[in-house]
């Protein structure tokens, strides 16, 4: 549906921010703006990933995209899903399984897969809905806080942060020479709490390479076989001991 309306040739507003047509202007700014992102990167070496990271997925939020990430033992990972999430030192992807979180410290590269187009913009649907408008104007914290994508769409979370919306949740966490599967019970400045079988177990930030969400089955899957593990473990000890 296309829709045609006449506009007055002398619009109420201030100055034009170019010379040029609004086409050009975009161009402009668009351009301006990836300069302005190399040469912060240039300046400041240590922020050349994140940034890039950041507008590649800005680009590509509810687009297919995929990454390359380290996981166990120093071996790579290949994930690929839509944009969810772009958070200030990660990103999340879904699909039709499973929701996955990646930290930026251990994307090796991050590209749109083969066969799929390339889209410049996000493909957005603009929804006119008054009363979140009035609530957005007169209640914008309380507004935002109650539903995620405001929470994504005005604020870049932290990678630690955004689990605290997850509590409750099962994951499994890459780390570097390990699995860990729990439920996300909470998260501290520099760890994230994971709970099994009342058991807490504590994870430094820092070591997660990937968490992903995995469905019920699959948990308890994991949680049986960690306890057979274990209990293998302590038969055999006790044995050596009577010995």
């Amino acid at each position: 549906m296309i829709f045609i309306k006449e506009v007055s040739r002398n619009p109420a507003f201030s100055s034009p921010t170019s010379n040029g047509p609004d086409e050009q202007t975009r161009v402009l700014t668009d351009y301006i703006s990836q300069k302005n992102l190399f040469k912060i990167a240039g300046i400041h070496e240590p922020l050349r990933k994140s940034l890039t990271l950041k507008k590649f997925f800005k680009s590509k939020r509810n687009q297919q995209v995929v990454i390359s990430s380290f996981g166990e033992v120093d071996s790579s990972l290949e994930t690929e899903g839509k944009v969810a999430a772009i958070g200030r030192d990660f990103v999340m992807l879904t699909n039709l399984q499973k929701r996955i979180w990646i930290p930026y410290t251990y994307i090796e590269t991050a590209n749109i897969p083969f066969g799929f187009p390339s889209y410049s913009n996000t493909h957005q649907h603009h929804l006119y809905d008054n009363q979140l408008q009035k609530n957005l104007t007169l209640r914008f914290g309380e507004t935002v806080n109650k539903r995620e994508v405001l929470v994504q769409q005005f604020f870049e979370e932290s990678f630690r942060t955004n689990f605290l919306s997850w509590k409750g949740t099962r994951v499994e966490a890459v780390l570097s020479n390990e699995t860990v599967s729990g439920k996300i019970m909470n998260t501290t400045k520099s760890e994230l709490l994971l709970t099994s079988f009342g058991t807490v177990r504590k994870i430094p930030l820092v070591e997660i390479r990937i968490v992903s969400t995995i469905s019920l089955v699959s948990f308890w899957k994991k949680e049986m076989r960690t306890l057979l593990q274990s209990f293998g473990g302590k038969v055999r000890g006790g044995r050596k001991n009577e010995k």
